[in-house]
């Protein structure tokens, strides 16, 4: 495991851990599953990571879709949504936000779809079956980003998920 790893494993274990468990239990899933929330968590993480780095926003999209598919499929959109917003609130970044909320939505509609398939699944290997998935949809625009200043040019303005204001439709 490397220092990044590290760092990133110990960042979410200090900083998100506690509002996410909060989150999951206020959503109802109850002690057992707050646990599984973390887990599914901390494995989108790990996997976009891989997955997702070299190409900016590309992590921070595929982490928010694979995250919100798997969270769905194994609670419910409801509390996949409740946990997303309770994430998120608070938070002064309200473009990336609005960027994450377009994401998770993605990935919450792709895991009410397939609940039955990553149900039945491990949590990795549910979050590596959703990794492609989440590619493809990146390279179709589906997903999006949300272009800062030091962001390569991409194409024309996504206006689907922010009003439009700096944010990108995904490409790879």
């Amino acid at each position: 495991m490397g220092f990044r790893s590290l760092l990133q494993r110990g960042s979410h274990a200090a900083m998100v851990a506690p509002r996410l468990s909060m989150a999951a239990l206020r959503a109802g899933v109850g002690p057992a599953g707050a646990a599984e929330v973390l887990l599914i968590s901390q494995a989108a993480l790990a996997a976009a990571a891989r997955h997702g780095h070299s190409v900016p926003g590309r992590t921070n999209a595929l982490r928010h879709f694979i995250w919100q598919a798997l969270l769905t499929a194994r609670h419910g959109a409801e509390a996949a949504r409740r946990i997303a917003v309770a994430q998120e609130a608070g938070s002064p970044a309200h473009r990336d936000s609005a960027v994450d909320e377009h994401n998770n939505a993605a990935g919450r509609a792709w895991g009410e779809a397939h609940a039955d398939a990553l149900g039945r699944l491990s949590i990795r290997a549910a979050v590596e079956a959703l990794v492609p998935v989440g590619l493809e949809k990146w390279d179709a625009g589906e997903l999006v980003w949300v272009r800062t200043p030091r962001s390569p040019p991409r194409s024309v303005l996504s206006r689907s998920a922010t009003q439009g204001a700096g944010v990108r439709p995904a490409t790879r």
